[in-house]
């Protein structure tokens, strides 16, 4: 028993404790606050790809749902409409829609909140990174840019052939993104965007919007990824990249030299990062689309990989998540989490 218990451990410490980690977080007490928004009577929220609060507390939800408009001509598919973006006061209340019928939105995927409070929008259909001023009437910068027309029935990889494509997954060197799916920032106003789903890369822009660089490409070595589902950026300027599909977050300096890798979080597709002294990263083990009756749980975890709690599980009643796509850590102790599997958002406060 000893002889097979030694076995066990070492076999553990071999794989990098991914099993023993999970298993051994302690549980943090949590309480889910019913209908946390206040929607119109003629509204419903969709699948909610991203939710956001700025510094005054207002909430932003960037969600699957409105009427997508499509014109034939030929072989070709042209697009806009199908995702919505709620404003809503820091009580819940509904303010108004951002953005409606914009020619960028077609497929909710995230929206953001930066330090100066511009909104930002990241659309993984049209291919496009939005910035909207605070108050959400003026558009302030685009990056990428939405196909003037989809091939029917099967649109090529932005990634694969064509002058200048690299290897799969790499894309080009510039900002025509194939399925982006997230936006950072560093403190000197950098962009990172996560050109995750179509291409397996990371691109980097300065304040302007000017492309600098870009890395990774599909695979499984250190920088590369099977997908790039989230992203974050701490005070030091190094980017923490969700690598759902290789079970990992990836960790890299501010210019995307690899640094380190934590594989004990299952399938992690939102990250969030907290302000402050002592940063934490919140983490969803997002369910699999193939079966979402596992997973389901968020981790609390230092910078240097150490879990420090979990809470919740897959499940459809309030304390449980479907298929978590984004989650909002601005208070760090009273978060909001979008769920695309239960099309709602929980207004989670931590005890």
């Amino acid at each position: 028993m000893k002889r097979l218990l030694a076995a066990l451990i070492s076999t553990a410490a071999l794989a990098g404790f991914p099993a023993i980690a999970q298993n051994a977080a302690p549980d943090i007490q949590f309480n889910s606050a019913p209908n946390p928004l206040t929607m119109p009577d003629d509204i419903y929220l969709g699948e909610v790809g991203g939710v956001a609060t700025n510094a005054q507390g207002d909430i932003f939800v960037y969600t699957r749902t409105g009427q997508p408009t499509v014109s034939l001509g030929g072989s070709r598919a042209f697009a806009h409409g199908g995702s919505r973006l709620f404003h809503f006061d820091r009580n819940g209340r509904y303010v108004g829609e951002i953005g409606k019928d914009s020619y960028g939105f077609m497929f909710a995927n995230q929206v953001r909140i930066d330090p100066q409070n511009n909104i930002w929008v990241v659309d993984q259909m049209s291919s496009m990174v939005i910035e909207f001023d605070p108050t959400g009437r003026n558009v302030l910068l685009l990056l990428g840019r939405k196909p003037e027309s989809i091939n029917i029935p099967v649109r090529a990889a932005a990634a694969e052939g064509g002058p200048g494509a690299g290897p799969p997954g790499a894309g080009r060197p510039q900002d025509v993104f194939d399925r982006p799916t997230d936006v950072a920032w560093d403190s000197a106003g950098n962009i990172f965007v996560a050109d995750g789903l179509g291409n397996a890369r990371i691109a980097k822009f300065d304040r302007d919007g000017k492309f600098i660089k870009s890395w990774g490409q599909k695979g499984t070595a250190p920088g590369q990824f099977a997908n790039v589902r989230s992203i974050a950026v701490d005070t030091q300027g190094n980017v923490y990249a969700a690598d759902g599909g290789n079970h990992r977050i990836q960790v890299f300096d501010n210019n995307g030299t690899f640094k380190t890798e934590y594989d004990n979080l299952g399938n992690p597709q939102a990250l969030c990062l907290t302000s402050g002294a002592n940063p934490v990263l919140y983490v969803s083990d997002s369910n699999p689309p193939n079966n979402i009756d596992i997973a389901g749980v968020i981790y609390k975890m230092t910078l240097d990989g150490r879990i420090m709690g979990k809470f919740g599980h897959a499940g459809k009643q309030l304390g449980e998540f479907g298929t978590v796509n984004e989650i909002d850590c601005r208070n760090p102790n009273q978060l909001y989490v979008g769920e695309v599997g239960n099309l709602r958002v929980q207004k989670i406060t931590l005890r």
